[in-house]
């Protein structure tokens, strides 16, 4: 017989493996959606994708992470998680229309303009964590 705080480690899997998954759904869409490649930028040394990327991926985390807090079920997860999905991917494409040149800035590494869409991503991300706390 398992220990009884091992008792919740399929609850644990279920619940970490959705969250991984979403986590994937949510870069892929993310990069799609940016007009560069990050993952090459990054490997040629491009700072400024690094720090745009992962802020986009940490203001995504956030909310997850409260919708696994808060959460009753799986499904709940995944609802709760495409929300926070829509928010983040629609702050992405209000601050390209509000910064047209915010793609070729990160293709040029330029850091000011990663650290500012990886800065308003993560206050995204720590909002809508916040609002999750129903």
């Amino acid at each position: 017989m398992l220990p009884n705080y091992l008792s919740a480690l399929p609850h644990f899997l279920s619940y970490f493996a959705m969250a991984a998954l979403l986590l994937c759904v949510f870069w892929s869409i993310y990069t799609f959606l940016t007009p560069h490649n990050e993952l090459a930028l990054i490997r040629d040394g491009n700072v400024s994708a690094a720090i745009a990327l992962v802020g986009a991926l940490i203001g995504f985390a956030l909310p997850v992470a409260a919708a696994i807090l808060h959460s009753v079920s799986t499904m709940a997860l995944i609802q709760w998680s495409l929300v926070a999905m829509a928010l983040q991917l629609g702050v992405y494409t209000l601050l390209r229309l509000i910064m047209p040149q915010l793609g070729a800035s990160i293709s040029a590494d330029r850091p000011a303009s990663a650290v500012l869409l990886a800065g308003i991503s993560i206050v995204c991300g720590i909002l809508n964590a916040a609002a999750m706390s129903f």
